[in-house]
């Protein structure tokens, strides 16, 4: 860097207390979620089942097919549950009390409707900020209510043509297949907690008529199959599968029988796959909207964990030593041709003007049961460039894991952001919790011209 002096860088819910903030799950009913002989409800009382009863002990307290589903979340004490009614439409940033914002699950049991462009960006907005989305098909040509579209092709629509990211999202395309019969079975894992959440052990599934989804890590490495038709593996097969995007999460499962608890409205014919013992759904369903909405081990203290307030970056603003961070010498310094927000020492990457890249990474454990947790820092970008429209220089904040794969890239910056002083950014990293993760800054500088990128004062706050 220029005029750089610098320091070398070395399916039962068990008893539990009440969550202070309950967790809020959506599930939705404006995608003609009843129509044939479909029930997909918590309750008939829409948008709050406890209108029909406020102190459920039995599914058949709650009418719908998914009441058992319901009925074991509000038994906690930790969920807030509500209803999308039919002839809704799904918002993101609205004042609408049900609007996604409001919410940290939303949970599409299979669709029968295409979302519009409007509902596709909420969705995908509100998963990027940090929302979990259980997205639940049925097999290929399930048109209940004859529209032209099933919920094969309405998820797909979803991940592939949307105004967010079009660009495989989640890491994965939903088969078009109907698979009668099968009883898939979960990939041997002590540490999931999607397999290993506070509802239960999973052990695998049950397909009664229903699909199975392509993983492709290629463009999302965080996803990862859980449930496996019977045969498959790796990145086929899969008939539950778990990704991030941006902040938020994401679960599929294949087939809505296993969501069935074969109770609901008069007229409808049902099957009870809750509680078919060939698999372990009520469990999967659980854990999953546990996981989901950054739950795991809130109030029964299970396997996901507890969580104590702190802030987990160690040298956070650089002035103990550099032996907590990772990357290029040099990089931390007290160079005076940049200053320090606070102290005397700061991370200044690039600022050469010739060809160069430089790292800086932190290795850092988020506890599993911490359900916030927020990565912050300073910076400020100094530049010699003159465009206003090209980035010839980036500085990229990123989430990788312990190979090195790219988890999320939570921001890109550029000479275009070139300012006096420092702004803090600010990232939601609660979807990592429970896992060891790295924080990665990687500055590249084009042959001419210098942009120096400048962070200060980091923290990773967790509660």
């Amino acid at each position: 860097m220029l005029g750089a002096g610098t320091a070398a860088l070395a399916v039962t819910a068990p008893p539990a207390a009440a969550a202070t903030t309950p967790h809020r799950v959506l599930f939705d009913n404006s995608k003609a979620e009843t129509a044939g002989n479909a029930d997909w409800i918590i309750g008939t009382s829409q948008p709050d089942p406890l209108g029909q009863k406020a102190n459920p002990t039995a599914e058949k307290d709650w009418t719908g097919a998914l009441s058992a589903w319901g009925v074991a979340l509000q038994k906690t004490g930790d969920y807030s549950l509500k209803t999308l009614p039919s002839g809704n439409t799904i918002t993101y940033g609205t004042s609408s009390a049900l609007d996604l914002q409001n919410f940290d699950t939303f949970v599409l049991p299979e669709p029968n409707v295409l979302l519009s462009a409007s509902e596709k960006t909420a969705v995908m907005k509100f998963v990027q900020n940090g929302g979990g989305l259980f997205m639940i098909s049925d097999h290929t040509d399930a048109d209940r209510n004859n529209d032209g579209a099933d919920a094969v092709e309405v998820l797909n629509d979803l991940m592939t043509n949307n105004s967010v990211d079009s660009t495989d999202p989640f890491g994965f395309s939903i088969d078009s297949l109907n698979i009668g019969t099968d009883n898939p079975r979960a990939v041997s894992s002590t540490t999931d907690p999607v397999l290993n959440g506070s509802f239960g052990k999973v052990t695998g599934s049950i397909i009664r008529n229903g699909t199975t989804a392509t993983l492709k890590p290629a463009d999302n490495p965080a996803v990862k199959g859980l449930v496996y038709r019977t045969g498959s593996s790796g990145n086929t097969g899969a008939f539950f599968a778990t990704s991030t995007f941006g902040s938020g999460r994401v679960a599929f499962w294949g087939d809505s029988s296993p969501i069935d608890d074969g109770t609901g409205q008069s007229g409808n014919t049902l099957y009870d796959g809750w509680n078919d013992p060939a698999g372990t759904d009520a469990a999967l369903a659980l854990n999953g909207t546990e996981w989901l909405a950054g739950a795991a081990g809130s109030g029964s203290g299970g396997n996901g964990g507890t969580c104590t307030a702190a802030q987990l970056l160690a040298a956070p603003g650089f002035e103990s030593g550099t032996s907590a961070w990772s990357g290029t010498s040099g990089v931390i310094t007290n160079d005076s041709g940049e200053a320090a927000r606070t102290g005397t020492y700061k991370a200044w990457l690039n600022g050469y003007g010739s060809a160069r890249t430089d790292t800086l990474s932190q290795s850092v454990t988020i506890p599993a049961g911490c359900t916030s947790a927020k990565l912050s820092f300073y910076l400020h970008v100094d530049t010699a460039e003159t465009t206003t429209t090209t980035a010839y220089d980036t500085l990229k904040a990123q989430v990788v894991n312990g190979s090195g794969t790219v988890l999320s890239t939570l921001a890109t910056y550029s000479n275009l952001n070139a300012a006096s002083g420092y702004t803090q950014r600010t990232f939601d990293l609660g979807a990592y919790a429970g896992q060891t993760v790295t924080v990665k800054f990687t500055g590249t500088e084009g042959s001419q011209l210098q942009t120096s990128f400048v962070i200060d004062d980091t923290a990773l706050d967790v509660s």
